[in-house]
């Protein structure tokens, strides 16, 4: 347990999954990973002939766990006359937590608008001589390897669409690059890293059931085929509240990976990938709602979530 509160940075590479491996670069996220404490972020099944416009708002607002609330401001605003509800801002929900999302897709510009993040563009941000990289740790009050007292946000995600082009880059190119240089200005054991809380978040983008079934999260119940197999456990992202969910999807999570010098856990993680995570990672699957709730725990604006 940090003995200050963190600042937090989420990069969030939508789709990038599935390709990552395909990459033939100098790998940063497996650099990052073998940091890290690794994991998975479990989904619900998509609706059907759900637009990728919609996938995208969908598995963004898994992540900040405002599904719920989004799904009623959308059926509202589409019963004539009905005052569309307001959704409850990321502040109004943690403790007056700032937050704001650098991205270039305009829906998810949109939604982030309405939960309370302020939204940002990176061609926006970059003061001369400062690399991207630099500009996200200042908003985050790290400048020249020192930590401020004060910054302009508690929490700052970047969202990459996995086929977007970035300065003549791929999504994916872009991603590595934007890990590398977070690790260059955040060495292990530096002012920065200690008070640095970093996740790279991948996800696979459009799925079906019929995706590749080696991508299952599912633990396997050695008892499956006898009476004892009544007892074993529910694992812990199938269950809400203490009730099932009825909506899990039990393959193709997203990958997470999270770092924070002196303060997470490293795992025996050596690559970012999904056979890594699921043989040696640290932690399995919760539920992507409830990544935020983690988030701001470590940022001090929640309770502990979990064990």
């Amino acid at each position: 347990m940090a003995d200050k509160p963190s600042r937090g940075l989420v990069i969030y590479g939508d789709g990038m999954a599935r390709f990552i491996e395909q990459s033939f670069l100098e790998n940063n996220l497996n650099s990052f990973a073998s940091l890290s404490s690794c994991g998975f972020l479990s989904l619900p099944h998509s609706p059907p002939s759900e637009s990728e416009e919609g996938r995208t708002i969908r598995e963004f607002a898994e992540l900040v766990d405002s599904c719920e609330a989004y799904n009623k401001f959308i059926a509202s605003a589409k019963e004539d006359g009905q005052e569309k509800p307001l959704m409850p801002t990321i502040s109004e929900r943690f403790m007056g937590m700032r937050a704001a999302i650098v991205t270039n897709n305009s829906s998810l510009k949109s939604l982030g608008g309405k939960l309370g993040f302020t939204i940002l563009q990176s061609n926006k941000l970059i003061d001369d001589g400062q690399s991207f990289a630099e500009s996200l740790l200042k908003l985050l009050g790290f400048q020249e390897g020192k930590t401020l007292d004060m910054s302009q946000y508690d929490l700052v995600f970047v969202h990459v669409g996995a086929r977007e082009e970035i300065n003549s880059q791929t999504g994916v190119e872009y991603v590595n690059a934007l890990v590398g240089g977070i690790m260059q200005k955040a060495q292990p054991g530096s002012e920065i890293a200690c008070r640095l809380h970093a996740s790279i978040v991948l996800s696979y983008g459009a799925v079906t059931e019929d995706d590749d079934p080696s991508l299952s999260v599912l633990t396997p119940n050695p008892n499956n085929k006898s009476d004892i197999s009544l007892l074993f456990p529910r694992q812990s992202y199938t269950v809400k509240g203490g009730n099932p969910r009825k909506n899990v999807r039990h393959h193709s999570p997203m990958l997470i990976a999270q770092w924070q010098s002196g303060v997470t856990r490293k795992d025996m993680v050596e690559k970012f990938s999904f056979k890594d995570f699921k043989e040696v990672g640290a932690n399995l699957a919760i539920p992507a709602d409830r990544f935020i709730h983690e988030i701001a725990f470590k940022l001090w604006k929640a309770p502990k979530y979990g064990a």
